[in-house]
């Protein structure tokens, strides 16, 4: 799943400029050039991290903050002005940010910073792609692009055996044995039936199924 950055900067060029590379280092960027179209997004809770120009229109980066930490939110903030005051950092800092990047600058220092931010913020569980999913083993949450997708506890411990052991081949009575262990007493047919919502919810999810013996994934 993509980090989503978002950058308020009422210089055009240099809003692109940042955003191209931004979306070249795999983020998704959302670009606003007044403070009233960003301060429209300040809820929006899929938001990884601000890049707050200091000067804009007729309010300041610091009034953006202010906004953003009145709602109680954490997310990273990052200041960028073209002055080079100390008297900014200070404000900037007291306000919350997490940086301060002084114009001109290099889009590379600021994606490096950018980079060193978020690895730092999101300590992120190892993740597993499989056709076209991602899947966070520590969390238990299965993604498709941006979009979670729900599934019970013995559907993701399901598709999580399959995943260990890609390309193998499992009868009904060892997917029983592994997924349900001994506190299932009933017919194989469960193994069935949670496949089946398991690729309703997956469709692209490349399981096979062995006639008169089981199922296999890739």
């Amino acid at each position: 799943m993509k980090k989503v950055i978002c950058i308020v900067e009422d210089e055009k060029d240099l809003n692109e400029l940042v955003k191209r590379y931004l979306e070249k280092e795999g983020y998704e960027v959302r670009g606003y050039l007044t403070y009233e179209s960003a301060l429209a997004h300040i809820n929006d809770d899929d938001v990884h991290l601000w890049v707050l120009d200091i000067m804009l229109d007729d309010k300041s980066g610091f009034d953006l903050i202010e906004e953003i930490r009145a709602r109680g939110s954490t997310i990273p903030v990052i200041f960028m002005s073209a002055r080079d005051k100390e008297f900014d950092r200070i404000i900037g800092l007291e306000k919350g940010s997490d940086d301060y990047i002084t114009k001109p600058f290099s889009p590379k220092e600021l994606v490096l910073r950018i980079n060193n931010i978020i690895k730092r913020t999101y300590k992120e569980s190892n993740r597993i792609v499989v056709d076209g999913y991602e899947l966070d083993e520590g969390q238990r949450k299965v993604f498709s692009g941006n979009e979670e997708i729900d599934l019970t506890t013995k559907e993701f411990d399901l598709i999580m055996m399959f995943i260990r052991n890609k390309g193998i081949a499992f009868s009904r009575e060892k997917i029983l044995e592994s997924v349900w262990e001994d506190n299932y007493f009933g017919s194989d047919r469960v193994v069935d039936d949670t496949l089946r919502r398991l690729r309703k919810k997956l469709p692209k999810l490349n399981i096979h199924t062995i006639y008169g013996y089981g199922y296999r994934l890739g």
